[in-house]
């Protein structure tokens, strides 16, 4: 084991130095590093992979600018866009747990690509007449929901680690105080805010029963003008 190499992160809410020591060397404590190509930081949040990975779509999108802005059929762009920028922006997205202000973050990067493709960045437009010259909504949640309800759908039709860590049925011990706020949003919430836990599983045995309930249950989000 190369002791230079080896990095030692402990994920927690309020995260503290662990020390490991290998041939009488302490192993470096480090706050984020990446693995597999997703950023991961000791606090647990996706916020971090979010952003940098909205980033790299930015920049992308503006390497072949001219490509989406130019006068090729809109549908052919917007295919472009969301095979080649947005598949950048979602990579393992799928294993995110959401807050509401990386919802924002997301929808803002959407209608970013919507709006460089078709707005001048000099106009004043609302978000509502960009999305009718672009004859989309906003489906990049939407996106999300769908490749996350896949991935759980094959992790609960299997009886493996994996199932248990989602169900938080490994064995350990864990000091539990009273914090204050509510408490953290789990990979299963977004699937269980309309079907019961016992449900999913029966639904994810069938995987075809599956992939009808959430292809259908999950629509594009609507925004409607409260003026």
């Amino acid at each position: 084991m190369n002791v230079e190499k080896i990095k030692v992160m402990r994920i927690s809410r309020q995260p503290s130095p662990v020390t490991i020591m290998i041939d009488q060397k302490q192993l470096e404590n480090v706050e984020c590093f990446k693995y597999l190509g997703r950023m991961l930081t000791n606090d647990g949040r996706c916020t971090c992979e979010i952003k940098s990975r909205i980033v790299m779509a930015k920049a992308a999108f503006s390497k072949k600018k001219t490509l989406f802005i130019n006068k090729l059929d809109l549908n052919l762009r917007k295919k472009l866009i969301k095979c080649y920028i947005w598949s950048m922006a979602l990579y393992s997205a799928e294993t995110c747990t959401l807050r509401a202000a990386d919802q924002k973050y997301l929808e803002s990067f959407e209608m970013w690509c919507w709006r460089r493709m078709e707005i001048s960045w000099t106009d004043h437009v609302k978000n509502e007449v960009v999305l009718l010259r672009v004859n989309e909504q906003r489906n990049i949640l939407h996106e999300i929901r769908k490749r996350k309800a896949n991935c759980i759908g094959h992790i609960l039709r299997r009886n493996c680690l994996l199932k248990q860590v989602i169900e938080g049925k490994i064995k350990g011990e864990m000091e539990v105080a009273k914090r204050r706020g509510r408490r953290r949003k789990k990979l299963l919430d977004d699937l269980k805010d309309r079907r019961g836990y016992t449900h999913l599983k029966e639904e994810a045995l069938d995987s075809t029963m599956w992939r009808h309930c959430f292809g259908g249950g999950f629509g594009p989000v609507f925004r409607q003008n409260t003026e």
